[in-house]
Parts: structure tokens; C-alpha cells; sequence
């Protein structure tokens, strides 16, 4: 358990986005690449996000947090600074992890973008076939 003075560390990521993310006791500022929250991400479904495991285990006003965010794009970078923020929700506290883990946020999402094969158009899709 850390204690209340201390930063705690842990990186988060989905697809292709890794995120840095800080966790300091505080009155519950996000700034995510030296910016706001709400100035970085301009759809509140991703501001939402990032605030998910700070709601679950009713912490949002008690931790600021600090993250540096670096590739995907603006749903897979929210999505990494969620899974950082669990991190170190887990390591602040052990038992706030089944807690956590029933709602999905400890998981990293394994899923990523399908390499697109040669002789095809896409991942999957060929292209058209003419009989003649």
C-alpha cells in the first residue's frame, strides 16, 4: 500500500497507445499531455472513460492524475490511460482489485488492427473476382 504523499507509476495500453499515467493524492485534476482533460479530449464519451475506475471504487475528488499518452488514436489513448489508472489504483490499494476486475478495467483489451494480406484489398476483403 503506498502512502499518501508518494507518486504512484504503472502504464496502460490498447492497440497501439501506450499511456504513462501518475497517481497523487489531490483534488481529482486530470491533465493528460501537460493539457486539461476536457482541452485533449474533445468527446465526453472519452473524458468518461478515464474517469470509469475513479467512479467504481468512488474515488474521483481524492487522486489527481498525470498522464503521458503516445500513439492510436483519441478512443485506444483513453482506453490506456483507463487501464494505467487501475494499475495504480491496484497498487495504491490490493483489495480494490476484484472490485475492478468484475467490471472489466483490469484486462488489458487484447485486440488490435488485422495486418492486411498481400494479393487481397483489405485484412479480409479480396478483391472483386470476374469470371470473364
Amino acid at each position: 500500500m503506498a502512502t499518501a504523499s508518494e507518486k504512484t507509476y504503472s502504464t496502460g495500453r490498447r492497440k497501439t497507445a501506450i499511456a504513462r499515467v501518475w497517481l497523487t493524492h489531490g483534488d481529482g485534476k486530470i491533465v493528460i499531455n501537460e493539457r486539461p482533460d476536457d482541452d485533449y479530449f474533445k468527446r465526453p464519451t472519452a473524458r468518461m472513460v478515464i474517469r470509469q475506475p475513479l467512479e467504481e471504487v468512488a474515488l474521483l475528488g481524492q487522486y489527481d492524475v498525470h498522464a503521458t499518452v503516445r500513439g492510436g488514436g483519441t478512443s485506444s489513448q483513453a482506453g490506456a490511460i483507463r487501464h494505467g489508472i487501475t494499475r495504480c489504483l491496484m497498487k495504491i490499494d490490493g483489495d480494490l482489485r476484484p472490485k475492478l476486475k468484475a467490471v472489466g478495467y483490469v484486462t488489458r483489451d487484447p485486440r488490435k488492427k488485422e495486418r492486411k494480406k498481400y494479393g487481397q484489398r483489405a485484412a479480409r476483403a479480396r478483391f472483386q473476382f470476374s469470371k470473364r
